[in-house]
């Protein structure tokens, strides 16, 4: 049986400190997530999930990034990644369909490569936000389309694609956050659609995926929770994510240091974890910040151990 505690944290720098190995050999966050200020070079990267596997002695420890390509890379000390954003290969979906499966092939599996041989072991993506004229500026080359379709077979096939290189993916940001006008690290996003105009679109590009993972948004859809963004939403998760979507793998928190929500740090996380997230992530590396959750956030679910003895096994 796998005992960890339900957070995922990010790390200061580049190496680990005396501090950041104390609290992780004593707390045993579920797993750790890679940041560009944690990347100089890939002989570096991999050094640091080496030293991150050795406090808890398991090869396959979850080890995340958040690597879109475009304007969200984080390996670009490593590697350019910034011209491949899903606007980039949206266009060759529509234009050159007939070898947009191959390419988009290549440069997963060119990710994958690197991913495995820094040590890291699941993306953050694919993004499933469905592309709104109001949220250009906030979502905008991170998005496939603006059709659900489209976003939902590219989507699939990014799953399937670092499935087949042993990397696990994490879908974003479900239930959908393509009619933000409002950046959720600064604001909180107000959604007013209709409950029949999210089913039809925002929320279908998340259905029929295998992911292993999801993370919420930060986001009020006040056709169904007028108090509460989805990360902080019983209503959202049990009966959208769960049952509509229907959802069954872990269910990650967006980082409860971003300003959409409302509450301390703590409460934060709390809250998300009351609402039915199986994780919460905690991404700026403040180790007093570190410190105050590892006090009061359990032990994982019975449905984070078996799903993730599932993914130990997909790993090999």
């Amino acid at each position: 049986m796998i005992e960890r505690k339900a957070i995922i944290f990010g790390l200061k720098g580049t190496t680990l400190s005396k501090e950041e190995k104390h609290l992780l050999k004593n707390s045993k966050p579920w797993g750790i997530i890679i940041f560009s200020r944690n990347v100089n070079n890939l002989y570096q990267l991999k050094k640091l999930t080496e030293q991150i596997r050795n406090i808890f002695n398991d090869s396959n420890y979850p080890i995340l990034i958040d690597e879109e390509g475009g304007n969200i890379t984080r390996l670009n000390k490593i590697i350019n990644f910034k011209t491949f954003s899903q606007k980039f290969f949206v266009k060759e979906y529509k234009n050159k369909k007939k070898t947009f499966h191959k390419k988009y092939k290549n440069y997963i599996s060119l990710v994958s490569n690197i991913l495995s041989e820094a040590g890291i072991n699941i993306n953050t993506s694919p993004v499933l936000d469905i592309k709104n004229k109001i949220s250009d500026k906030i979502i905008g080359s991170r998005a496939f389309s603006n059709n659900t379709k489209i976003v939902s077979e590219i989507g699939n096939l990014c799953i399937n694609f670092y499935y087949k290189n042993k990397i696990g993916t994490v879908v974003k940001h479900i239930p959908g956050h393509g009619r933000s006008n409002n950046d959720s690290h600064f604001f909180t996003p107000i959604i007013t659609a209709s409950k029949n105009e999210l089913i039809k679109k925002d929320f279908k590009a998340f259905k029929k995926n295998k992911s292993f993972f999801a993370m919420t948004g930060h986001l009020i859809f006040t056709s169904f929770d007028k108090k509460n963004t989805a990360t902080h939403s019983k209503i959202i998760i049990e009966n959208v994510i769960r049952k509509h979507i229907g959802f069954k793998g872990i269910l990650i928190s967006d980082d409860i240091s971003m300003k959409a929500l409302k509450y301390n740090i703590k409460i934060n996380a709390i809250k998300a974890l009351n609402a039915g997230c199986n994780l919460v992530l905690h991404c700026n590396g403040n180790i007093n910040e570190m410190k105050k959750l590892v006090k009061i956030i359990p032990n994982i679910d019975s449905l984070t151990q078996k799903k993730t003895s599932d993914f130990y096994k997909f790993l090999g």
